[in-house]
């Protein structure tokens, strides 16, 4: 429909004044419209007319058209425009486009560490990620939803450094001691251990390094039968259980999982086979000069003939590229490896930019607490993905709401998503499960109320609502809202932008209130019509809910 209405203006331009201009068109208050543009205040000066004279004669012209109610002039040259009941109700019943269609999306989030505990960043990243990937799916891309961690590297010898001295050696029978339900903690304890160590202890420091080379050659070689190998399988996959659990009590779901072992040689042999044109040796290391494209200079691989991060991260792109040829690759992190991520794009831009032309970084803030501050896992003690759901559970249980799961991890995902991404994140347990504010668990809520409504009506006839001749005021408002479900989508879609959905479902669901308390739906003379109205609003609600992540709940 913004379509049509920005084709008829450019027509009445080309006709009154011979001109082919871009249209822009806003939403403005109910009270003023439903549409409003301010072409006239853009063309004053083109025209050498002033801008009410330019709206005036523009507005005569609109109002021939019947796909308008009223075109009012205000202010110094605003023309608003007010849709007739049909259009708008077209508005409502139609779909967000599907602008990725036939498009092949990887999206990559989440990306923990194995051997340690999921932070609240991960949690952050998890959701969001999440989010950004229902939204591409509904504009029709084929989404690959990825995740990459650090399965080797410093992190790793670090902790099972601090294992051996627990196991009394390189001894993996005795890990049979470790009980299952301490197994994750064990990890993430060993971890502050040798992190410790690795500071503070020469000796240490210099163990840590020769059994971080040890560990590169048992994944390179896939070893599994020596005893530090067995250690460090073993335990690999106990990292792998607690993520899994994880993703399931979040409902995130993904389709690959990329261990840095599994692309660091490929990394290596890429960064070698650009030497000198792209990277460069210095002091034994192979960097990449970023200084010569705005940016900083990063190592590579490191004197000892190890990948950093950065290789790992370019031998990343290299496998997802083989997987998947995508047109667009989205990668979601913490707002601190902003500057990082563009050394490696811009790195491997230079030799493969089909590649990386289509690679959008996004970045994150901190999560904290009300008054908390940031945590670190290297001191053990960091702020924990479950620290939060546990956190929401207490709350809801604390006000005597419905315990079901969903309703807990709903109140944390929409406490995440309703803030625009980029910016730290302070989460308050009691008002993410406020059900009378701008919650998860209100939206839930208030589709149940929805459908419990619908489920109360008896031997009521299917009504079109393209047949709609009158509209009441609250029921043209709530037409009105659900019009600009596909406008929202579309925007979210197009800035990769979650919250731009929360904010607009949270209006959507107080509209319908109002809606509600002044319009009788069951039993009235306009029972069908205002049923018809419930259902596309049930339609909306439980669809954008899921775009979020979040699940309907028919009962609550």
């Amino acid at each position: 429909m913004q379509d049509q209405i920005n084709s008829l203006i450019k027509d009445a331009l080309s006709e009154l004044y011979q001109l082919d201009e871009s249209i822009e068109l806003d939403r403005p208050e109910e009270q003023f419209g439903d549409y409003s543009t301010n072409v006239a205040l853009k063309l004053a000066a083109k025209l050498s007319k002033s801008p009410q004279d330019i709206s005036n004669e523009l507005a005569a012209k609109l109002k021939e058209n019947p796909l308008f109610s009223e075109v009012n002039v205000a202010g110094p040259g605003f023309i608003n425009l007010k849709l007739s009941n049909q259009a708008l109700v077209d508005i409502a019943l139609s779909q967000p486009s599907k602008s990725l269609e036939g498009k092949t999306v990887v999206a990559e989030y989440s990306d923990p560490n194995p051997f340690k505990l999921l932070h609240a960043g991960h949690l952050y990243t998890s959701i969001v990620g999440d989010s950004i990937a229902n939204l591409m799916a509904a504009a029709g891309a084929n989404v690959h939803r990825v995740n990459f961690g650090g399965d080797v590297g410093l992190h790793v010898a670090k902790n099972i450094w601090a294992m051996l001295g627990d196991l009394g050696g390189e001894n993996p029978d005795n890990l049979a001691k470790i009980n299952e339900d301490d197994r994750s903690t064990w990890l993430s304890s060993c971890y502050v251990k040798g992190t410790e160590a690795y500071e503070n202890d020469e000796t240490a420091k210099a163990e840590i390094r020769e059994l971080n080379k040890r560990i590169y050659e048992i994944t390179a070689s896939s070893d599994h039968d020596a005893p530090l190998a067995k250690i460090y399988w073993t335990t690999r996959d106990w990292s792998y259980k607690y993520f899994e659990d994880f993703y399931a009590r979040l409902g995130v779901k993904f389709e690959k999982y990329y261990p840095e072992s599994e692309v660091s040689g490929l990394g290596v042999e890429t960064v070698r086979q650009h030497i000198p044109d792209v990277y460069k040796e210095s002091q034994g290391a192979i960097v990449f000069e970023g200084e010569n494209h705005g940016l900083y200079t990063n190592v590579f691989i490191n004197s000892e003939g190890l990948p950093t991060y950065a290789a790992k991260d370019v031998g990343l792109i290299m496998r997802k590229w083989q997987d998947y040829n995508y047109d667009k690759s989205v990668i979601i992190t913490g707002n601190e490896q902003a500057d990082y991520m563009r050394v490696v794009i811009k790195s491997v831009e230079q030799f493969a930019p089909e590649k990386v032309s289509g690679s959008v970084h996004l970045t994150h803030g901190l999560v904290k607490l009300p008054g908390g501050q940031k945590m670190s896992s290297r001191q053990g003690n960091v702020l924990l993905a479950t620290d939060i759901l546990d956190l929401a559970q207490e709350a809801i249980k604390s006000r005597d709401l419905n315990s079901d799961p969903r309703i807990t991890v709903g109140a944390v995902k929409y406490a995440f998503l309703k803030q625009g991404m980029g910016g730290d994140i302070v989460y308050d347990a009691n008002e993410s499960v406020s059900i009378e504010g701008n919650s998860g668990p209100y939206l839930q809520y208030a589709y149940a109320r929805a459908v419990s409504i619908s489920n109360k009506a008896e031997n009521s006839d299917d009504f079109d609502l393209k047949s709609v001749d009158t509209l009441t005021d609250y029921e043209r408002s709530l037409v009105r809202k659900l019009g600009e479900y596909p406008e929202v989508i579309n925007k979210a879609v197009n800035e990769l932008k979650p919250h731009h959905v929360a904010g607009y479902l949270y209006d959507l669901a107080q509209t319908f209130n109002r809606f509600y308390e002044n319009s009788r739906v069951i039993g009235d003379e306009r029972q069908n019509l205002r049923l018809a109205l419930l259902k596309l609003y049930v339609s909306k609600l439980g669809d954008g809910l899921k775009l979020l992540g979040i699940e309907p709940i028919d009962k609550v």
